[in-house]
């Protein structure tokens, strides 16, 4: 395989996710990143902002996550590895989708969150490949298995 797809899914308050990509770079893995839309308001607003407002907060939603899932899921189903970042802030339902979505596709999961999550996502945890505590151990992850180094 000439270039490895990767996804980075998951948590978007933090760097994460430029952590990965710079080390990737550094170490010049063959990789190509892709993720979701990062900017919270963007993502959330997409449906009323091209599609027209709504009143109610559900069809809001709905027609953002609609949006939103045209890009996810073709992305999730390009992938040939999904990263799934579970960070501190807020309750990341997105993020346990996008695993269970990558586990149902087959796709290689990588989880990335710290050791107080380690109990509340034992099943997202079992269905992945590994297990990671930190962006340099994904890097570590992903230069072993694209350059077998």
């Amino acid at each position: 395989m000439d270039e490895w797809q990767v996804y980075l899914a998951g948590e978007i308050h933090s760097n994460w996710r430029q952590q990965i990509i710079d080390a990737a770079e550094a170490a010049e893995l063959p990789v190509v990143f892709t993720g979701p839309v990062t900017d919270h308001e963007a993502s959330d607003m997409c449906g009323v902002r091209i599609l027209g407002d709504e009143e109610q907060p559900f069809w809001r939603d709905h027609k953002g996550a609609s949006l939103n899932a045209i890009r996810t899921r073709t992305m999730l189903e390009a992938a040939d590895i999904v990263v799934v970042r579970f960070g501190e802030k807020y309750k990341q339902w997105n993020a346990a989708f996008d695993a269970g979505f990558a586990a149902a596709l087959n796709v290689p999961l990588i989880t990335l969150h710290d050791d107080e999550h380690v109990h509340a996502l034992k099943e997202i945890n079992a269905a992945a490949s590994a297990s990671a505590r930190t962006p340099e151990q994904v890097v570590e992850i992903l230069k072993y298995v694209t350059t077998q180094a």
